[in-house]
């Protein structure tokens, strides 16, 4: 009759207390992240609600800027019945998402900041809060800057055949893209930041890749705007000064190297 090791029965106790714990950890994780994300989307459906309705003057101040480039008594055209119910809906979603983004980035940086260093959480911090502020200031300079300038030069092609009337929806979606765009493109100087620290380029690369970047910078905005000159120009000449500043930072909080 063979008699049991006790080392033995040790080891198998002490494994399934460290699974157990892992477990438990892996539990508690996942509470934590639930209860992030009820409180997330809770604060955004409530916003959300309390501006449905005002959605209407929300749309109103959304189309003013193509109204001021077309004649007086100008209107857009619902071309289907659920046109105006859907973009009013639509508006006030994307406007709840954007004034609540502050609340969810900091729902998320709660649930991963206890496990970060504390170098990591001095350098996520500050390009986690300046990324909100750029996409914000890039969604600015689309509405009171580029808009202006693209519905000036669009309204120019119309005649009194062809007058533009567009479709709420189909005006709102093209704003928006023109929204996103710019605001993704104003991450620029947090991106070459981001690159910076990882080590995978050095400031003086990125003042060395000028030419290129500038040419790869007129692309994009080639890519992602109207195809009309002067909206290229509105997006790639801010790119440009962008990514001055985007070296310049850099510099300052990237790893020192010798030459």
């Amino acid at each position: 009759m063979s008699v049991a090791d006790p080392n033995e029965e040790r080891d198998a106790y002490a494994s399934d207390d460290g699974l157990d714990a892992g477990e438990g950890r892996l539990i508690d994780h996942l509470i934590e992240l639930r209860a992030r994300l009820i409180r997330g989307v809770a604060v955004l459906v409530l916003v959300f609600l309390g501006l449905v309705p005002f959605s209407k003057y929300l749309l109103d101040w959304l189309v003013s800027p193509l109204l001021a480039a077309l004649p007086s008594g100008s209107s857009l055209n619902a071309v289907e019945v659920m046109s105006p119910f859907m973009a009013q809906v639509k508006l006030a979603f994307f406007v709840a998402l954007f004034a609540t983004m502050p609340w969810l980035l900091y729902q998320a940086w709660a649930f991963v900041a206890p496990g970060l260093y504390r170098r990591e959480k001095r350098l996520a911090l500050p390009i986690l809060i300046s990324s909100l502020l750029l996409f914000y200031a890039g969604c600015a300079f689309a509405y009171f800057v580029v808009l202006k300038g693209v519905f000036g030069f669009l309204t120019q092609f119309a005649s009194d055949v062809v007058k533009i009337t567009p479709d709420p929806t189909k005006y709102l979606d093209f704003v928006l893209v023109i929204f996103f765009a710019f605001g993704v493109c104003f991450e620029l100087p947090v991106a070459l930041v981001i690159v910076v620290l990882m080590g995978w380029v050095t400031p003086k690369q990125l003042s060395e890749w000028r030419g290129y970047a500038i040419v790869a910078i007129f692309f994009v905005a080639a890519v992602v705007t109207p195809p009309d000159v002067l909206s290229q120009l509105m997006l790639a000449i801010p790119m440009c000064l962008l990514y001055e500043v985007g070296i310049l930072v850099a510099k300052l909080v990237g790893p020192k190297r010798d030459e």
